[in-house]
C-alpha cells in the first residue's frame, strides 16, 4: 500500500506541475533548466533494445477525474501534438516506471505509451529529431501529448519557448525478458563479439566528438559505426571488440567512474 500511495502522490505532483502556469513562460512554475550551463552536445540518443514492460506504471489509472488505459504495444504508434518539458524540479525523483528521472538523459513522459518504449520525436517547426526512452507518465494537460526531458527538449530547441508541435513515431518493440527494465541486456556466450557502447547519435559530428574525447582519455579501439533502421540512422560510438566479458566488466566500471554513465555492454 505504501508503494501504491507513493506512486499516486508522484502522479498528482506531476499533474499539478503540468497544469501550473509558468512565471517565465518557458517552463512550469518552480521548475526549469539547471542553475548553470551544461554542454549537451555529447549526450547520446536513447538506443532501443528489447526489454520487458515495467512492473509499475502500466496499469489503468485516474488523474483529475480522467481515466487513462496504457497500451501494451507501441508497434505502429504515430501521434502529432504539443510537447512540453520538465527539468530540475523532478531531477533525481522516481519516475512511474521505477527508474530515476535524469534531466540530462534522453527520456520522456507519455500518458498511455508502454513503459518503457522508444520513440523518435521530431520538432515539426525545425525538423530536429531525437530518440527518447518513454519511462514516465504525463503530461496531464489536455493540450499536450508528451513531456520531454530537459536534454531532449534542448536538442529539439524547445526549452526557450517551453512547448512545440512534435511528431512521435514508435521505434522497436518490447519483448519479454527475464530481467528488470533497469538492467542492461544480459550477455550470453554465443560466439558473438562484445563491445562497450557509449552513445548513439543522429548527428555524426557528436559521435566523432565523443570518439575523440575517449581517445584523448587514453582508450583504444574506439570506432563510430552506423546503424540504419527504417528511416532512423544512428552513429554509434563503441569500444572493442573486447577479449572477454571480464575485460568488459572492468572497462565498464572505469568508464562509468569517469563519468560515461551511458556506457553499456552489447554483443553482436
Amino acid at each position: 500500500m505504501r508503494t501504491i500511495r507513493s506512486l499516486l502522490i508522484l502522479a498528482l505532483v506531476t499533474a499539478i506541475a503540468a497544469c501550473s502556469s509558468s512565471r517565465k513562460g518557458g517552463y512550469y512554475e518552480n521548475d526549469g533548466p539547471p542553475d548553470k550551463n551544461v554542454d549537451l552536445s555529447s549526450i547520446p540518443d536513447a538506443v532501443p533494445y528489447p526489454e520487458p514492460l515495467s512492473k509499475t506504471g502500466n496499469k489503468p489509472y485516474d488523474v483529475f477525474g480522467k481515466h487513462y488505459v496504457p497500451i501494451t504495444s507501441a508497434q505502429g504508434f504515430h501521434q502529432k501534438g504539443v510537447a512540453s518539458w520538465y527539468g530540475k524540479q523532478f531531477h533525481g525523483r522516481r519516475t512511474s516506471s521505477g527508474e530515476t528521472y535524469d534531466m540530462y538523459a534522453m527520456t520522456a513522459a507519455h500518458t498511455v505509451l508502454p513503459l518503457p518504449s522508444y520513440v523518435r520525436v521530431t520538432n515539426v517547426a525545425n525538423g530536429r529529431t531525437v530518440v527518447v526512452k518513454v519511462n514516465d507518465r504525463g503530461p496531464f494537460k489536455s493540450s499536450r501529448v508528451m513531456d520531454l526531458s530537459y536534454a531532449a527538449a534542448s536538442r529539439l530547441d524547445i526549452v526557450r519557448n517551453g512547448t512545440a508541435l512534435v511528431e512521435i513515431v514508435s521505434i522497436g518493440e518490447n519483448t519479454p525478458q527475464q530481467r528488470t527494465a533497469a538492467e542492461p541486456p544480459v550477455q550470453q556466450t554465443t560466439g558473438q563479439l562484445l563491445y562497450i557502447q557509449l552513445g548513439a547519435f543522429s548527428n555524426p559530428d557528436s559521435a566523432q566528438r565523443l570518439r575523440q574525447q575517449l581517445l584523448d582519455e587514453g582508450y583504444q579501439d574506439v570506432a563510430v559505426t552506423e546503424l540504419k533502421r527504417d528511416s532512423l540512422r544512428l552513429h554509434r560510438v563503441r569500444l572493442g571488440p573486447l577479449e572477454s566479458p571480464q575485460q568488459g566488466d572492468v572497462l565498464l566500471g572505469m568508464l562509468r567512474d569517469a563519468g560515461h554513465t551511458q556506457a553499456k555492454l552489447i554483443e553482436e
